[in-house]
């Protein structure tokens, strides 16, 4: 028993990530992530407690709530210190002020030059009085009590420039992840003091990240319901919620013996809050049309520097969409950095860059930490802060060649549009007249990891070898011959599928994927059962459920047997499929258990559908279904 629940705490390290990076007491906290989080963890032989002291402090919020503040200062009082904080719903602990965290701040740099770092415990999490509320909604024009997350770093920014000793009025916030959605957040209505912001694996859209992706249910993150659905009452130290038990290292399996989601509620009651929401809300309603922060991306002030990883299970929606926004609507400052990590890699200090078979480079995140975002930081904080920061806009890595690019703009301005058709298992210039089809059994999903484990959002399947799904009856193929020259796409990619299916429901899944020639070698990450010789890298992919083909809003069934157009959108890449490889497309209906099953019969409520529900079915794909991407010129 304490070893299943030791493996099941450790999942949420993946979505935690910020935590654990900078926190030795965080990893104890709810036991996360000891194998993901060693190397960073290993104490140096720089001191926290050496260099800085700590004072804790609860700050009064317009309306009286008082949330739960770490102040970490500089020892050396000889000059004044820009103020770095971050907004967390996982803690700022170790609490006492007694009790250091291992690293302070975004990085070691920043950290050893020493600057004021600020840990807050957001409203109604851990420390902190008030009532928690998942993707707070933004209140516009608030009245004086009136408060949401924007007023809240408000009225702490307010607070720490006026009480925290030898602080030079210049503020800066950064946050991964659930944090990085903090640090949104801080820019709107922003107090002036507020000068430089990175948001980080930000969260944009709980329909579009995290919980959903263009509609469907993240089954994968099922069990982070506990993290974010119990309420408590009062401050506490120690985790109020508890992770279910569930007794096997086979997610696959667990999940498909477990059948519709209405009886996974034995494991959630009506006292999850979040799970009721998910429930009750399987739409794109107004109540997730609210709590999305993009769209009051308007006229920002404070520097940004958006920053994101380009194999990100969890966060990849958010940050291209912030950036976009920010861009769109505004001059302020803003520049984008895109590398070839996983959730919150650029936080860590791991000399070889891979993700799960593919390795990438040395000292990436090293020098993204040194180069970029400490420079970033102290050009608003301590420098001239006039804009000229040698930093360019656009930092991207070209995940094929390997290497950093950089631009003016994004997408790139020197790009062509081109349309390639799926037809009869080609990648062609032109459409065909007919069709593929396969039989879609929810019986027999296909996986999206040929692994047998039971894990939390992997970070490794982002670049996952295809083979196995290629070699299913229920997975359509299409291919280029091998690529005579280099062809590196950059940006969006929009598949328009043209579609008929038997029953009047169905989801459909796109994946781009880098076919290596039979030449590639092996490296030290390659899996000890795989070859990278013909490995299919998993480059991009994406899911839409068909239901919500014409509006997230308004789900719509299908007219069994009859042709229809399912556009789907994947998000932005910069890789180069190298000469000697193939660009592959695989098209599936199921991808378990990274997402939840489709009925394949039109449900109103999918978390309501029983298993009589579930069909099989058979889905045909035309010939004049098409890719269109942006070729760098």
């Amino acid at each position: 028993m304490r070893s299943t629940r030791i493996l099941l705490l450790s999942f949420l390290s993946l979505f935690f990530f910020v935590s654990s990076c900078n926190n030795k007491s965080d990893v104890v906290h709810d036991k996360i992530a000891q194998k993901e989080t060693q190397t960073i963890e290993k104490k140096d032989a720089y001191e926290v407690k050496e260099h800085y002291s700590k004072q804790e402090v609860d700050i009064v919020m317009r309306d009286g709530t008082k949330l739960h503040t770490t102040i970490y200062s500089p020892k050396d009082t000889s000059k004044k210190y820009p103020i770095l904080m971050q907004r967390t719903p996982y803690s700022s602990r170790p609490y006492g002020e007694d009790q250091f965290r291992s690293k302070i701040g975004p990085n070691e740099f920043l950290m050893k030059e020493r600057n004021i770092v600020v840990y807050q415990d957001v409203r109604g999490r851990w420390m902190s009085e008030g009532v928690y509320d998942n993707m707070r909604a933004y209140i516009p024009n608030k009245t004086e009590k009136q408060f949401d997350e924007a007023s809240d770093t408000y009225d702490t920014i307010d607070w720490l420039v006026n009480n925290v000793e030898n602080n030079n009025g210049k503020v800066g916030v950064w946050g991964i992840s659930y944090p990085g959605f903090y640090a949104t957040y801080s820019l709107l209505d922003a107090h002036p003091a507020l000068k430089a912001v990175s948001p980080q694996a930000c969260i944009g859209d709980f329909f579009f990240d995290d919980f959903h992706h263009n509609g469907a249910y993240l089954l994968s993150y099922w069990r982070a319901t506990a993290v974010f659905g119990y309420e408590k009452t009062k401050p506490v130290k120690e985790a109020w919620y508890t992770f279910p038990e569930l007794n096997t290292k086979d997610q696959y399996q667990f999940f498909l013996d477990a059948g519709p989601l209405s009886n996974l509620d034995q494991y959630y009651k009506e006292d999850n809050v979040f799970w009721t929401q998910l429930k009750e809300h399987p739409n794109y309603d107004e109540f997730w049309q609210k709590r999305g922060i993009i769209q009051h991306l308007k006229d920002i002030k404070p520097a940004v520097m958006v920053v994101g990883g380009l194999f990100d299970a969890e966060d990849l929606y958010g940050p291209f969409e912030t950036y976009e926004k920010i861009e769109n609507n505004g001059e302020n400052y803003n520049i984008m950095v895109f590398g070839p990590w996983s959730h919150g890699d650029w936080a860590r200090n791991k000399k070889r860059q891979a993700i799960g078979n593919v390795y990438f480079g040395d000292d990436l995140s090293l020098n993204f930490q040194k180069n970029v975002e400490t420079k970033f930081f102290n050009h608003f904080l301590k420098g001239e802060g006039d804009k000229n920061t040698g930093l360019s806009e656009i930092q991207i890595f070209d995940t094929g060649k390997k290497e950093w690019n950089t631009f003016d703009s994004w997408p790139p301005k020197n790009v062509e549009k081109k349309t390639f058709y799926l037809s009869g298992g080609d990648i062609a210039d032109g459409a065909g007249n007919g069709f593929s089809e396969f039989i879609s059994d929810p019986k027999k999903p296909v996986p999206y990891s040929e692994d047998i484990k039971m894990v939390f959002t992997p970070r490794k399947y982002m670049t996952d070898d295809q083979r196995f799904a290629a070699r299913r009856p229920d997975v359509l193929i299409y291919e280029t011959p091998v690529l005579e020259k280099d062809m590196t796409l950059s940006g969006e990619i929009l598949a328009k599928l043209k579609v008929a299916i038997t029953g009047t429901d169905a989801d459909w899944i796109v994946k781009l994927i880098d076919v290596f020639p039979a030449d590639a070698e092996d490296t030290e990450e390659t899996q000890e059962y795989l070859k990278m010789s013909n490995y299919h890298m998993m480059v991009r992919s994406e899911v839409l459920r068909g239901r919500f083909r014409n509006d997230f809003s308004k789900p719509e069934a299908f007219i069994a047997n009859q042709k229809t157009d399912v556009n789907i959108k994947l998000q932005d890449i910069h890789h180069t499929f190298l000469k000697g490889h193939k660009i592959q497309i695989q098209v599936q209906s199921t991808w378990f258990p990274f997402i939840d099953l489709n009925p394949q019969t039109f449900i109103p409520n999918i978390f309501n559908a029983k298993a009589s529900d579930f069909k099989k079915q058979t889905h045909k794909v035309f010939d004049d279904s098409s890719i269109e991407v942006s070729i760098l010129n």
